[in-house]
């Protein structure tokens, strides 16, 4: 923990006085070294729900500023509507301070506005976790009622759960946490338990373990999908072209998300707001929560509250 002054917004930016920052495992990755800074003593956190404090003093209203910070506008890959692949992106939390703090500074063109009657730390997991646990359901090309095995139920993966049942999914969920068990099951999941009880139409890999790869690709039925969710993955185990691709199989990576996919998962949680499982910690505790992340405790959504 160290003192800093307020951060000056530079053109274009807003400066946000933070309620509430969810915690991700992306953090934890930056934290343990998996991946390395861009910066140097850069202040974590990707999913910070604050209101913009104006040149004068006065509130400009919630805002939610997430991992996607800015993308140059004019390579080959924005002008596709592709910016999550921009050569040139920058990251909250990775490239520039983020939502460990009271104040941060953002684009003004990259934050989301927030509905003001929704509890910030509710809010705040839907900015990641939500964000692009939605992206890597359009990656997994999942057929109208088809059905979703998901591999790993933390933060992300209870908050996909939903969206894909609300979509019309059959939602089958794999992990070893008796409690995230339960709470997949809550949340309407048609099983969850060591591996799905039928074949599956599309899978998404939460759990950063490259073993898991060659697990989901045999679990999927013909011509499924599997996207791997994560921004950090172990060590993916050989392959065999006829157990795990044949009969089009396919395997997808998912790279962080565009402005329009957080916007329309964002639509999607007004109209059909989710249950945010969150695990609440002081602003102070911020390491005691990457801990438990690390760990294994934490049964949904760790969020540091800041307001």
């Amino acid at each position: 923990m160290v003192e800093r002054p307020v951060p000056v917004p530079g053109p274009g930016e807003v400066l946000v006085r933070v309620e509430a920052c969810g915690v991700c495992r992306t953090d934890l990755h930056l934290a343990e070294g998996d991946l390395q800074p861009h910066r140097a003593m850069t202040s974590p956190g990707h999913q910070a729900v604050g209101r913009v404090v104006r040149p004068d003093g006065s509130d400009g209203g919630r805002v939610g500023v997430a991992w996607l910070r800015w993308t140059c506008g004019h390579c080959r890959f924005c002008l596709r509507g592709m910016e999550n692949l921009c050569p040139s992106s920058a990251y909250t939390g990775w490239d520039a301070d983020g939502g460990f703090a009271e104040y941060l500074t953002a684009p003004e063109a990259y934050v989301y506005p927030l509905p003001e009657d929704v509890p910030a730390e509710r809010l705040a997991p839907l900015l990641c976790a939500g964000i692009v646990g939605y992206r890597a359901l359009l990656r997994c090309d999942l057929p109208p009622g088809g059905r979703l095995g998901l591999y790993g139920f933390g933060a992300s993966a209870h908050l996909t759960a939903q969206a894909a049942i609300a979509l019309g999914a059959v939602v089958h969920v794999v992990t070893r946490s008796a409690a995230a068990r339960e709470l997949a099951l809550e949340l309407g999941a048609a099983s969850a338990g060591d591996r799905p009880p039928e074949p599956l139409d599309s899978a998404i890999l939460f759990a950063p373990s490259g073993d898991l790869v060659p697990v989901a690709l045999e679990a999927l039925d013909r011509g499924g999908t599997l996207a791997v969710a994560g921004i950090h993955l172990t060590g993916v185990p050989p392959l065999d072209y006829e157990r795990h691709l044949f009969q089009e199989r396919t395997l997808r990576s998912v790279t962080a998300n565009t402005r329009d996919d957080g916007r329309a998962y964002l639509d999607l949680a007004a109209a059909r707001p989710p249950a945010v499982a969150t695990v609440p910690y002081a602003f102070e505790d911020a390491d005691r929560a990457l801990a438990d992340l690390a760990n294994g405790q934490v049964n949904g959504a760790a969020v540091l509250r800041l307001g």
